[in-house]
């Protein structure tokens, strides 16, 4: 199967949940049709790893995949945002419709113009490549790092609302912090593409995002109390915006004859990562924590994977 008929069925599984879960009268049925959306719409991830990955090589990838850093970190808040106009207006069934609409809109676009880059077609034994890539340290090196500094950023949207009522804050005032975070990604991306045009080396590039990754972790641990623990929580997003596009850059360099299939598996690999660690962010209730064990982990990660 190629790239572009890949992102097509999973648009269409992503948009026929989305539509089922607009008329769901029970929770039980929302649940699934909500697992349901997020198996189709995890194909828009991968399958556009794997074009990019086609299509670039080398810094030119990395700084590709710098602007899709500032998608991935600046949708919560613009979901935040209309979500929250949505369910004022509608409830979440209005929300629901607004991504059913979405999905349809993505999916006629893609018909037209999303081009399949993979040229050549060769068969792939995923057991002999999952074989391969288990056994593969800087595979799961760059999984617990891609996962751990999502676990950072999105740990924000799953504690910071509770945070915030706390300190006596609402939605809206929660809402508009996420505006500020996007800010700080935008300029990690931005700075990261600069550091990529000086030829600023891999190592280097990961120790700058891990040390700004510590001291925003430990900024927030100091100042949760106070609703200036948002500011060093800029540091922390920072951080995201150099390091994700540099890791997913490099990450399959070794699997470019099958990296539509290893792009699968690994982001398989990252997403397992991703989901139990922010349940394990759940049970912990507070963000500063979370984030200095995020700093730790991604300090001897990256310490282990220089070596």
């Amino acid at each position: 199967m190629g790239s572009a008929t890949a992102m097509l069925m999973g648009l269409v599984i992503y948009g026929c949940a989305a539509l089922v879960a607009t008329q769901a009268e029970h929770f039980i049925t929302l649940l699934a049709a909500r697992a349901v959306s997020a198996f189709g719409i995890a194909v828009g991830s991968v399958v556009t790893q794997t074009i990019l990955r086609d299509v670039f090589s080398g810094n030119e990838l990395g700084k590709v995949f710098s602007l899709m850093g500032m998608g991935i970190a600046i949708s919560p808040v613009l979901g935040m945002l209309l979500g929250g106009q949505l369910t004022l207006v509608g409830g979440y069934r209005y929300v629901f419709f607004a991504l059913f609409a979405l999905a349809l809109v993505l999916l006629v676009y893609n018909v037209f113009k999303l081009p399949e880059t993979q040229t050549e077609k060769k068969p792939v034994k995923i057991m002999g490549l999952g074989i391969r890539m288990l056994l593969d340290a800087r595979i799961w090196q760059s999984a617990l790092l891609i996962a751990v500094y999502n676990i950072a950023l999105f740990s924000y949207y799953q504690l910071g609302a509770f945070q915030f009522s706390k300190l006596g804050y609402g939605a809206e005032q929660f809402g508009y912090s996420g505006i500020v975070l996007g800010i700080g990604t935008l300029f990690g991306s931005f700075l990261n593409k600069a550091l990529l045009s000086n030829r600023t080396p891999m190592s280097t590039l990961l120790w700058i995002a891990a040390t700004s990754m510590a001291l925003g972790a430990f900024g927030v641990y100091c100042l949760i109390g106070s609703i200036l623990f948002v500011a060093p929580m800029m540091l922390v997003v920072i951080a995201f915006g150099i390091a994700i596009p540099n890791i997913l850059s490099v990450a399959l360099t070794d699997y470019k004859q099958e990296v539509g299939s290893a792009g699968a598996l690994f982001g398989l690999v990252y997403y397992l990562l991703i989901g139990g660690g922010l349940a394990l962010a759940g049970t912990t209730q507070h963000l500063g924590v979370v984030l200095v064990a995020c700093s730790v982990t991604v300090a001897l990660v990256t310490l282990f994977r220089k070596a």
